[in-house]
C-alpha cells in the first residue's frame, strides 16, 4: 500500500530517521575534526621550524651588525735587524683591523700605503696598507733628528768631515771643510733642506762614525717597539735595507714632535742661523710643500724621495686644539692628498669651520 503524501508520517519511523541522520552528521562532523588535526599536526611543525630558522637568522644578523672588531695584528718579536722588540709608546688604534675608517676618501691615483691618525690619542681615521715595508728616502732623518736632539748638546759645534761634503743627494751645500758648525745650524741643516751631508755630519759627530750610529738608529728602532723599520744610512739616500712602514712613521711623528727642538724646527719655513762662513749667515728654506704653500696649521714634518721610494711625506697640523698627522709613502701627489685628508678630519670628524687656504699646486 501506498502511502498518500498529505498523511502525517508515523512517529516512530521519523524518530528513526533523525537518529540515522544525527549518526551520519555526527560521523561526518568527527571526520573533519580529525582531518583538521592532522592538517595542523602538518602545518604547525613546520611553521614552528620556519620561525626557528628565523630565530636563528636573526641572532647572526645581529652577530655581524654588533661583531667586535678583529684584533690588530700581532706585533712580531723581533724587529727586522733581529733585536727584541720594546713596547711602543704611542699606540695607534684599529691599525690593519679591516675596521672600517672614519675618513672615507677615493683618489684616482692612490698613494702606496698612507695614514691618517690622531697626533694625540693615536686614533687612525684612514689607513692603506699602513703596516707595509716600503723605502722612505729621506724620512729617514725623523730618526737622525730624533737622536741627535737626545744626545746632542745644543751648544756643541760639528766638525765637517771631506766624508760629509763628499756626500750624494739633497744637501746644505754650503759646509766648509775642517770647520765646526754649531750643533743647532747642523739640525736645521738636517731638516729644512733635507742636507745629507748634515746627516752625516752629525753622525760622525754623535758615533764617531756613520756606521756606529746607524747601528744607534737599529737599536732605538727596536727599543721603540718600531717593528717595520730598518736603517741603513742617516740620511736615507740608500735605498737598500732602509725601510719602514706608516704606522711606525706615525710614531716617529710623535716622538719628533714631542721634542721642543724639532718641533721649533719642523714647523719653520725659513731660518738665518749662525754660520762659519764670510758672512756669518747661513740662509735656509723648508722644502715641506705644506709650509711653502701655506696649509693653515701646518707644524711640520719631513719629506723624502727617491727613485726606489717615490715621493713621501709625513705632514702633521694643530687648528683649534686637534693634532693630525698624515703620512704618506710613494704618492703621485702627496701636498694635494695630504690636504684632502687633513681637510676631511679636521671638518667632519672635527666638527670645524673650513678654514681658507690658498690653492695647492697640483703635482706639489
Amino acid at each position: 500500500m501506498r502511502t498518500s503524501p498529505f498523511l502525517t508520517p508515523d512517529p516512530g519511523r521519523r524518530g528513526a530517521r533523525r537518529r540515522r541522520v544525527s549518526r551520519t552528521a555526527g560521523a561526518a562532523v568527527l571526520a573533519l575534526v580529525i582531518a583538521a588535526a592532522a592538517a595542523a599536526a602538518i602545518l604547525i611543525p613546520r611553521s614552528h621550524a620556519g620561525s626557528r630558522r628565523a630565530a636563528a637568522r636573526a641572532p647572526g644578523a645581529t652577530a655581524r651588525a654588533h661583531r667586535p672588531a678583529p684584533p690588530a695584528p700581532a706585533q712580531p718579536a723581533l724587529a727586522p735587524t733581529g733585536l727584541p722588540l720594546g713596547t711602543p709608546s704611542f699606540k695607534l688604534t684599529d691599525i690593519g683591523t679591516g675596521v672600517q675608517d672614519p675618513v672615507r676618501i677615493a683618489f684616482h691615483a692612490p698613494p702606496r700605503a698612507g695614514l691618517l691618525f690622531d697626533l694625540d690619542d693615536g686614533r687612525v681615521l684612514w689607513q692603506r696598507n699602513a703596516l707595509e715595508r716600503l723605502r722612505i728616502a729621506s724620512l729617514t732623518k725623523m730618526m737622525t733628528a730624533l737622536l741627535a736632539v737626545k744626545s746632542g748638546r745644543p751648544d756643541g759645534r760639528v766638525l765637517v768631515t771631506r766624508e760629509a761634503i763628499d756626500t750624494d743627494g739633497s744637501k746644505v751645500g754650503v759646509l766648509p771643510l775642517g770647520r765646526r758648525v754649531p750643533f743647532e745650524t747642523m739640525l736645521y741643516g738636517l731638516l729644512l733642506p733635507s742636507g745629507n751631508d748634515a746627516a752625516v755630519a752629525l753622525a760622525q759627530h754623535l758615533a764617531g762614525s756613520v756606521g756606529r750610529f746607524v747601528q744607534r738608529m737599529n737599536d732605538a728602532a727596536a727599543k721603540l717597539g718600531l717593528g717595520c723599520s730598518r736603517f741603513a744610512s742617516p740620511s736615507g739616500y740608500i735605498d737598500q735595507d732602509n725601510f719602514s712602514c706608516a704606522a711606525d712613521l706615525a710614531e716617529l711623528a710623535h716622538l719628533d714632535l714631542a721634542q721642543p727642538r724639532i718641533a721649533r724646527i719642523t714647523r719653520t719655513a725659513s731660518a738665518i742661523l749662525p754660520f762659519p762662513i764670510k758672512g756669518g749667515k747661513l740662509y735656509l728654506y723648508n722644502n715641506n710643500p705644506m709650509l711653502r704653500y701655506g696649509y693653515p696649521g701646518t707644524t711640520g714634518l719631513k719629506t723624502g724621495y727617491t727613485v726606489a721610494s717615490g715621493r713621501c711625506l709625513v705632514a702633521t697640523a694643530q687648528r683649534r686644539g686637534v693634532r693630525l698627522g698624515v703620512v704618506l709613502l710613494d704618492s703621485p701627489d702627496p701636498a694635494t692628498q695630504a690636504r684632502k685628508l687633513l681637510d676631511r678630519a679636521f671638518e667632519r670628524i672635527y666638527h670645524q669651520r673650513p678654514v681658507p687656504e690658498p690653492p695647492m699646486p697640483a703635482g706639489a
